[in-house]
């Protein structure tokens, strides 16, 4: 086998979730497809590092040319409903379910001591200060996956507003348990839609 094929095998296979046989089968076709395929292809990759950055309210995933996203810059959504979640994908499959007009802040992470997961890695800053600027009461909802790091993420967060004296402008609620996968990212719309109409005050 080319050494060049070779390293196209491996470097796919450090892709999650692509087993070797599968990136083998994706090299061959990547072999066989047009220049102009293989252009493309390869300039999105370029393109996805240089032309995408993060959201300076919610710090979601936006153009670089914007410096907010499109669901922070609408100003139909109600912007004192804020959904903190984990990841951009939690973001996106709550987006999906069309159930939610609020707000969203992505946290890129919950607290693992065990894995490397500190306070300083999340992205709790801006999350005190979207409360502290705040003209109104906001709820947070915390739309976060029933695991031990998230306890510790919801804990964390709790005690800090309590310490920065927010309490008196934020309502804290989380999902219903109702989640049968127990993620949000595998979560059918409907129960994802019902977990968060009866979310619970914390």
């Amino acid at each position: 086998m080319p050494e060049a094929l070779k390293r196209l095998i491996n470097s796919i296979g450090l892709l999650p979730w692509i087993w070797e046989k599968s990136a083998t089968k994706l090299a061959f076709f990547l072999l066989n497809s047009n220049e102009n395929f293989l252009h493309n292809f390869s300039q999105n990759l370029v393109d996805i590092k240089k032309n995408v950055t993060n959201c300076e309210v919610c710090a979601s995933i936006t153009d670089l040319w914007n410096s907010c996203c499109r669901i922070c810059q609408n100003t139909s959504r109600d912007k004192y409903k804020i959904a903190v979640v984990e990841e951009y994908l939690d973001m996106l499959t709550i987006e999906h379910s069309w159930g939610f007009d609020g707000v969203y802040h992505i946290l890129w992470g919950a607290i693992s001591p065990i894995n490397g997961v500190f306070v300083g890695d999340l992205n709790f800053g801006k999350l005190f200060k979207r409360i502290e600027e705040s003209d109104n009461n906001v709820e947070l909802i915390l739309a976060t996956n029933p695991n031990i790091e998230w306890e510790a993420t919801i804990f964390y967060l709790t005690e800090e507003i309590k310490k920065k004296k927010l309490m008196y402008k934020v309502k804290i609620t989380r999902l219903s348990r109702g989640l049968s996968s127990g993620y949000i990212e595998y979560a059918d719309n409907i129960t994802l839609i019902n977990a968060l109409k009866e979310r619970k005050e914390i």
